[in-house]
């Protein structure tokens, strides 16, 4: 028997909604079974996309402070770093005495950071407070021992108290914070205009190649600590850029603790 002939459809009428066919695989995850096992299945997760993973990156991180005590310089100690001068990796614990020495760790955003510059300035100018302390100054940066090199001669800084941190180890185990957030848009930023001539002076010589080859290390605050063997005496992190530690904080900390 012929079938029905279709009628025009009105302006109004719709048509009904697809049928899914019964044999269509199910949305989301897929499901692969496991070979010799009944009624059991691995799920497979999908893979971020290289988007979605730099877009959660890219938030601050804010880890915990490290409390004041052993624990963290034994952990710290463990941590290599690039000495400037030669390039060679080193051991914190190879930079002090870790039984009675004092140490200021002062670790800077990255190479190429105008405010690192600043804070590099400063502490090499207060460096002969720490010796006269018996403190030993130790500057650290994210980047390469060649990056730290070009902040060292163009600024300058001495090449024997500068280290470099290029997967940012030390930053990490520290709980420094990191993202664009923290980089670009904290209020603690607004103090850096309270020291223009003393930024501005010290980036006369600036040049942005100092800035690490792994671009994600430009997100990475800095930090200021101070230890006395193993023990952690002080410790502030930045809350954003050009947000340093007081320096005489740092000082009064140096100079009220004997020195063997």
């Amino acid at each position: 028997m012929a079938a029905p002939a279709l009628t025009a459809l009105g302006p109004h009428a719709a048509l009904p909604p697809p049928i899914r066919p019964i044999n269509a695989p199910p949305r989301g995850p897929r499901l692969v079974s496991l070979p010799g096992r009944r009624c059991r299945h691995l799920r497979l997760r999908r893979t971020p996309s290289p988007v979605g993973t730099a877009a959660a990156s890219s938030s601050s991180v804010a880890n915990t402070s490290p409390e004041p005590g052993a624990g963290i310089g034994d952990a710290l100690g463990g941590v290599a770093i690039y000495s400037a001068a030669t390039g060679e990796p080193v051991l914190f614990r190879d930079l002090w005495d870790q039984n009675e020495g004092m140490a200021v760790v002062a670790l800077l955003r990255h190479f190429g950071c105008p405010c690192c510059w600043e804070l590099a300035s400063v502490l090499k100018d207060t460096k002969e407070r720490f010796d006269s302390a018996g403190v030993k100054l130790i500057a650290v940066g994210v980047g390469s021992p060649a990056k730290a090199r070009i902040l060292a001669e163009r600024l300058p800084f001495p090449l024997e108290y500068l280290y470099a941190d290029p997967e940012r180890k030390a930053y990490d185990l520290l709980g420094l914070y990191f993202g664009i957030g923290r980089t670009f848009f904290n209020p603690a930023s607004v103090k850096v205009f309270s020291r223009f001539d003393s930024l501005k002076e010290a980036t006369k010589n600036y040049t942005i190649e100092a800035t690490p080859d792994d671009r994600a290390g430009v997100l990475q605050q800095g930090g200021m600590f101070v230890f006395k063997g193993k023990e952690l005496l002080y410790a502030r992190k930045d809350e954003g850029t050009g947000d340093h530690a007081p320096l005489d904080d740092v000082l009064n900390v140096c100079c009220k603790v004997p020195v063997s």
